[in-house]
């Protein structure tokens, strides 16, 4: 689902439900991530920021052993679907900070950016090098494209895909302000397009 399709369906779920009734559903999706990592890590703080494009995204705070403060964000969307899903929530939410302690020492949120001029330096010197290295590595030695497109609806995209499917879909693409913040909540932006790249081989039979 694109993100303009996710905006709008984030909106038009807001615009149905009373103001109470959407400050209900925050705080509580809010307060189950809470208990969700208190299941596996006995220090956790959270906090609500609102971003224009994403809606809700709940930021948890989590300290290791050595008391070192490990930090991700959530998606309002992704953990209404995980906690209907009974999926073990709170395994598939600690998993993001087992991998971030893989670095002793801790890890903050990055600084955000506060012009267009950071966010193309962030995108060009860390996060479209990183994108690209992921994917190439995760289905070598299988040719695999990545890059920049431009797509007429969404602008900008980050593109990958198989050049060896020569029928029906072969390349999924993402907005690059989503890689963006996906970066910034201290979350992989290669998985998304990891993913999308076994959906492909999923509808192809290629698995």
């Amino acid at each position: 689902m694109s993100t303009e399709t996710e905006k709008e369906e984030l909106n038009g779920n807001q615009n149905k439900m009373s103001k109470e009734d959407w400050t209900k559903l925050v705080n509580a999706v809010y307060h189950n991530g809470t208990v969700a990592l208190k299941m596996h890590y006995s220090e956790v703080e959270g906090q609500i920021v609102n971003a224009e494009v994403y809606g809700p995204i709940f930021v948890y705070h989590v300290k290791d052993e050595e008391g070192s403060t490990y930090s991700c964000g959530f998606f309002l969307r992704e953990l209404i679907a995980r906690f209907q899903s009974g999926n073990d929530p709170a395994m598939w939410m600690s998993s993001f900070f087992v991998n971030l302690m893989e670095n002793k020492g801790g890890k903050e949120l990055p600084k955000p950016a506060t012009n267009q001029e950071e966010a193309n330096a962030m995108m060009d010197k860390s996060i479209i090098p990183h994108c690209i290295k992921e994917v190439k590595e995760e289905f070598a030695p299988e040719e695999v494209h990545a890059g920049l497109a431009l797509n007429e609806e969404h602008g900008p995209v980050f593109e990958t895909g198989f050049p060896a499917i020569r029928e029906g879909n072969n390349v999924c693409a993402f907005p690059l302000h989503l890689l963006l913040m996906h970066y910034q909540i201290n979350r992989d932006p290669a998985e998304i397009l990891i993913q999308g790249l076994y959906k492909i081989k999923e509808e192809h039979d290629l698995d």
